[in-house]
């Protein structure tokens, strides 16, 4: 390890660590020590007579008893799995390049090279141990992948795993990528200290068995076991919470002031992009991957998708002076051999982390590219809305024109949304028992929209609710798959729900009300904008901004703006419509 003062300051963190341990080491042999001096005792014949005999057998029983807990505890610590996170690993064939950049990275920076490369859906990067036996033997070959080392039985993974956020590969370039990797590969320097090792493995340990003793489905005298076993994991985890926090802390700045000469001045220009990219992978995964998701469509080309919306965001808000220039550098990405299939693998991965769903394609659960992505998802998603609007409105018995005495209109159509919603307060239908009106925003002062606004948002609610709760869920696979090193019945590990209110529900029904109108009547298509999610086009041009119009009908009961949209676009609201 080398002489940086977080390096240091580390050391002395996990020396720290590995004290407690030897302390709980010493209160388990505590009484087997005392039960050895008594009999020692009774041997010389210094601890004889009735009171030493009754301390041997009261001590002696409570030895075992502790030794043998003692030991249980160990066994759990050391053989339960740490947690691993999902990622998509490569290969050195797959990424040549890749693994002579890093290996290149790890020689001037003087550390261990990482021994494998994987790729995370995030917009992160990190090192992670895998060492441990649960996570399968490790592979033995005669040449080391990266530092190139020779040996018969040399373990591949003893260097911890390199993870990179896949976003990354794809917007940076190869120079930024490097910068940005440079002081995360010169973590493996005090990795490789055997102490800061040891301490890791004792923290993973007890984290592990914290985990494995809050499983549930026991029977009671298991269940007993793993709360003690658990008790005393967490009492040791309180004990060295703060020295394992500062150990990592060291570690981290020991790292920051090794990397400093790899670098630099590029590395400043790239945390700039790290932000830029992270920014650009929120916004693809929660306005365009999740309504696929929910649709049962993954994107199957996310890291692709990301490029683009920062290509598309850097065009619009002009983010900085010579992008061009830049984007005609050499992409990180090239340095993989198939960008496209590792591409679709992180997609998938990404789909699952953060929406969950098999692990393998189906019929409910099918990869879809962006040239499929308006008809697929878009169009179908604005048609179940429509439909779904127009299901609430039969159930609470609305007619398709606000007099009933008037013939109704065959078919939906949009003017049957818009005259309900116009409708005054006071002809308005009843409300079912069934539905529930809330009509507190989140900061609990009332909603804008009349009465029936309130009413049929929190129908659509409670439909939408009954959906999902009767929504068949994915059958198992036959042929039972290779055990993973995470917990793949935890998935989705982070799902995205965006806030969704019973007003914002019915805004977008609405809206999708309104463009299925516009394709049906207007000849419009759907369309993706890589920053909003789903646009609607007419005549190849994106509409304007229909929102405003909306939501003057839902808040203040006004049509005239929405309707003097749809005489502009040509939609006609009194046509029947094509839905699901």
């Amino acid at each position: 390890m080398g002489v940086e003062a977080g390096a240091q300051a580390a050391r002395s963190r996990a020396l720290a660590v590995l004290r407690i341990r030897s302390r709980a080491l010493a209160v388990a042999l505590l009484p087997a020590a005392v039960a050895v001096v008594l009999y020692a005792g009774d041997t010389t014949g210094h601890l004889v007579g009735p009171g030493w005999h009754a301390a041997r057998w009261t001590v002696t029983p409570l030895a075992a008893l502790v030794l043998l807990a003692a030991a249980g505890i160990a066994l759990v610590v050391a053989r339960a799995r740490p947690a691993v996170s999902p990622t998509v690993p490569i290969a050195e064939e797959s990424a040549p390049d890749l693994y002579r950049m890093v290996r290149d990275l790890a020689d001037r920076l003087d550390v261990p090279a990482p021994s494998a490369i994987a790729l995370t859906p995030d917009c992160d990067s990190w090192l992670e141990d895998r060492t441990h036996p649960a996570h399968g033997p490790p592979p033995q070959t005669d040449r080391d992948e990266l530092t190139g080392a020779r040996g018969a039985h040399r373990r591949t993974t003893a260097a911890p795993v390199l993870v990179i956020g896949s976003p990354f590969l794809w917007w940076m370039r190869v120079g930024e990528l490097r910068a940005v990797l440079a002081p995360v590969v010169a973590g493996t320097g005090p990795s490789a200290h055997p102490d800061i090792a040891a301490a890791r493995r004792f923290v993973r340990g007890l984290d592990a068995a914290v985990a494995v003793s809050s499983t549930s489905a026991r029977c009671r005298l298991t269940r007993g076991v793993c709360a003690g076993v658990g008790w005393v994991a967490r009492l040791l985890l309180r004990g060295c919470r703060e020295h394992a926090a500062l150990m990592e802390r060291g570690v981290a700045a020991a790292a920051a002031e090794r990397a400093q000469a790899v670098d630099y001045g590029l590395r400043i220009v790239a945390q700039e992009q790290v932000g830029l990219a992270y920014a650009g992978w929120d916004r693809l995964l929660t306005r365009v991957a999740l309504p696929a998701w929910r649709m049962g469509r993954w994107p199957s080309r996310l890291d692709a998708g990301v490029v683009a919306a920062l290509t598309e965001l850097s065009r619009r808000d002009r983010l900085a002076e010579g992008f061009a220039s830049r984007l005609g550098e050499r992409p990180a990405c090239d340095l993989l051999e198939e960008p496209g299939a590792i591409d679709e693998a992180a997609s998938l991965l990404a789909a699952r982390l953060f929406h969950g769903g098999p692990a393998e394609t189906g019929p409910d659960w099918a990869p879809v590219t962006w040239q499929e992505y308006p008809e697929e998802v878009v169009d179908r998603k604005w048609r179940l809305d429509a439909a779904r609007l127009h299901r609430v409105l039969d159930a609470q018995g609305i007619h398709h024109t606000p007099d009933p005495a008037t013939p109704a209109t065959a078919g939906p159509t949009l003017s049957r949304v818009l005259d309900y919603l116009a409708t005054p307060p006071d002809t308005a239908a009843p409300v079912p028992a069934d539905v529930a009106v809330d009509v507190e925003g989140e900061d609990g002062e009332s909603e804008p929209g009349s009465e029936r606004t309130h009413t049929l948002a929190a129908a659509l609610t409670t439909e939408l609710a009954r959906e999902e709760s009767t929504a068949p869920e994915a059958k198992a696979p036959d042929t039972q798959p290779p055990p993973l090193p995470w917990d793949d019945a935890t998935l989705p590990l982070f799902p995205l729900q965006p806030p969704r209110t019973a007003r914002e529900l019915l805004t977008d029904h609405v809206t999708a009300m309104v463009c299925c109108a516009a394709m049906d009547t207007a000849g419009a298509t759907p369309g993706l904008d890589w920053l909003d999610g789903p646009t609607l086009l007419i005549n190849g041009e994106r509409t304007p901004d229909l929102a405003p119009g909306v939501l003057s009908l839902i808040e203040d009961g006004d049509p005239v703006p929405l309707r003097h949209w749809l005489t502009q676009a040509g939609i006609r609201p009194e046509k029947p419509l094509r839905l699901v």
